[in-house]
């Protein structure tokens, strides 16, 4: 009987260590990605789902109310100055004096914008953003001193660009 060389111990191998390497490789990768997504969470665009869910009826309402005033907005943005011009048709029969217009990021909550919107006229409004916008948003117009059940509001998605006209149309 023939006794075959080993080579010496487990630990003097080579194919040993590269295995115990790969092993090692992966939980320190492992660490690492759950440091890198630990620090860099997701956001939420709307936080909470089941105050949002209860909210349906209510925002269904607010559509119908104004479909019921048969409200249109059309508005521009100045690229130069950020002033938005907004202008307001419908059956109202006293325009409020404020209206507030929501940019809703799909994706990204640190891109939302809320602007109040002062009456410059009969059915003008007028106000400014800080700085620039630009992508696909979710608007919502609303009359800012009627939240809730007693309000309405008009609301489209659009992709945001500037020296651009749009419309918000009763749906």
């Amino acid at each position: 009987m023939h006794e075959e060389d080993q080579g010496g111990p487990w630990y003097k191998q080579v194919w040993a260590w590269f295995i115990i390497a790969i092993l090692v490789l992966s939980v320190v990768l492992g660490i690492g990605l759950l440091i890198v997504a630990m620090a860099n969470q997701d956001s939420m665009v709307r936080d909470n789902y089941y105050k949002e869910g209860r909210a349906i009826n209510m925002h269904l309402g607010r559509d119908q109310l104004a479909r019921q005033y048969k409200l249109n907005a059309t508005f521009e943005i100045d690229e130069l100055t950020g002033e938005i011009r907004l202008e307001l048709d419908g059956d109202l029969q006293t325009p409020p004096d404020e209206l507030r217009l929501e940019f809703i990021s799909p994706s990204h909550a640190e891109r939302d914008r809320a602007i109040t919107l002062g009456r410059v006229g009969r059915d003008q409004y007028a106000g400014q953003l800080e700085s620039g916008i630009e992508g696909r948003y979710y608007l919502d117009l609303s009359d800012a001193q009627l939240p809730g059940d007693n309000g309405w509001r008009l609301t489209d998605e659009v992709q945001v660009a500037a020296g651009q006209q749009y419309q918000l149309i009763h749906r």
